[in-house]
């Protein structure tokens, strides 16, 4: 940006009346590994996609209920995990160690009663160290009566009293390659191929929460990204919204722009008379 050639120059003094300068150098910057859980053939759910994935899961339940097979219980509880993962942002490992004492309530959000903020313990653990933990604030309101239904239908016929919410009939807890092996089952039933995976209900969350206008830093800390640019690398946001902010960042910065040209013509012309 600050390179002659590009031209910026000219136009920074024409219209801001100072010039590019370049303040990042090699010996004044640190490179870091983002911590990227994917590689680039990897995208979030469109929100038409996400629901049937939901729908689709919620189906399997009911056609197991009604036919009163064996699988109603596991089948319920893979329903929940799923919406849950999605609607806090979790990853695999995280959702499936949820305890009921990691919710609680947000006193500044109600009306998600004893959901509005969740502990996350078993966060991704970086290199040699043990699990990050985060707090997680409620954003989707539908989510407290999926847990609250949970809790009331599902929970106690696994679990019992135990603080694990999510287990198998055992009492041990559900298996991360239990949750993708679902997980693929549904995808493929639905005919989405393999660029989704379990994982992209995280990143359909930063996707989601982007476009829905929250703002960046809020959401990077609800992931618990270390750098925004993990999270950039996570956000898929469709070709529309990215039009609209191009153009509205554009419009905005060059009217600011023109706008203070066209004031200190003003004052110019004032100063002649």
């Amino acid at each position: 940006m600050s390179d002659p050639g590009y031209g910026w120059d000219r136009w920074c003094l024409q219209y801001f009346g100072t010039h590019p300068t370049q303040i990042c150098h090699e010996w004044n910057t640190a490179t870091h590994v983002q911590d990227a859980e994917h590689g680039g053939d990897k995208r979030p759910f469109t929100r038409s996609e996400l629901q049937l994935l939901f729908d689709r899961a919620d189906d399997e339940v009911d056609s197991i209920a009604r036919w009163h097979r064996k699988g109603w219980l596991p089948a319920f509880r893979d329903s929940v995990i799923l919406k849950i993962a999605y609607a806090y942002g979790l990853r695999r490992n995280e959702v499936r160690h949820l305890q009921t004492v990691d919710f609680s309530k947000n006193p500044y959000a109600p009306e998600f009663k004893g959901f509005g903020h969740l502990n996350v313990r078993f966060g991704k653990a970086m290199k040699r160290s043990g699990h990050k933990q985060r707090n997680v604030l409620a954003t989707l309101p539908w989510s407290t009566s999926i847990l609250e239904e949970w809790l009331e239908r599902g929970h106690q016929q696994l679990s019992g009293s135990g603080p694990d919410l999510f287990t198998t009939e055992r009492g041990s807890l559900v298996s991360q390659a239990a949750l993708s092996a679902r997980f693929r089952r549904y995808r493929d039933d639905l005919g989405f191929g393999p660029e989704l995976d379990f994982h992209s209900l995280r990143r359909s969350y930063v996707t989601h929460h982007i476009e829905d206008g929250w703002d960046a830093r809020f959401v990077q800390e609800q992931v618990g990204h270390e750098y925004a640019s993990t999270t950039s690398i996570y956000t898929g946001v469709s070709s529309d919204y990215r039009t609209k902010i191009l153009r509205a960042t554009l419009d905005g910065t060059l009217g600011a722009a023109l706008q203070r040209r066209n004031d200190d013509k003003d004052e110019d012309d004032e100063t002649h008379r």
